[in-house]
């Protein structure tokens, strides 16, 4: 007999009584105890039951990288893991980066290098890179673009990101360096777009 059936459902339906789950994380900063079905995601825990909506359900199968949170320090796709198996975890969102009105300085860097076009996948790759630099394996741009991979973004900022990224894991090994020049990229809105036009 399958377990469907032991439940009491009948095939394509749902057992009558779900056994909720009662975990406890601390959620950018905050301690949040919540009960979650066994197959809810951290991503919709996030969205749906938090109102964190800054991490995207973009393609709900890890292949994205818009979901990208940090579970205890580490980057991971919410989309692909399980929320009662994030019990007694730290999780940072995009939220939860800033300290205060302040931004952080990814999302600082981001938007001098203009390192986003619709902004979909920015909160996504802003908490991947976050992670990135804390992990401290890329030693160059080569190596920025190959592990910043599972983070896509279909408008094609690429080199603005990965410049971006580059720019704030330069301030932290130089805390002294010229940290603000914007480099080959310009300042944002020097692009001359529209100039001339009526």
């Amino acid at each position: 007999m399958s377990a469907a059936r032991k439940l009491g459902a009948t095939s394509g339906q749902l057992p009558a009584v779900v056994a909720m789950h009662p975990i406890t994380l601390r959620v950018n900063g905050t301690l949040t105890q919540v009960e979650v079905a066994p197959w809810t995601t951290l991503l919709d825990l996030l969205r749906e039951s938090l109102g964190l909506t800054g991490a995207k359900k973009g393609c709900d199968h890890g292949q994205c990288g818009a979901c990208t949170v940090l579970v205890d320090g580490k980057r991971i796709n919410a989309c692909l893991s399980l929320a009662v198996m994030k019990d007694g975890a730290e999780i940072t969102t995009i939220e939860g980066l800033s300290a205060g009105e302040a931004l952080h300085p990814l999302q600082e860097a981001f938007i001098e290098h203009d390192a986003f076009q619709c902004g979909y996948c920015t909160p996504g790759q802003i908490c991947s890179a976050a992670g990135l630099i804390r992990e401290r394996r890329a030693k160059s741009a080569d190596d920025v673009r190959e592990l910043m991979s599972g983070n896509l973004c279909r408008c094609g900022a690429y080199t603005n990101i990965v410049a971006a990224i580059q720019q704030v894991m330069a301030a932290e090994r130089d805390p002294g360096s010229a940290c603000g020049e914007a480099g080959e990229h310009g300042e944002r809105g020097e692009r001359g777009e529209g100039e001339g036009k009526a």
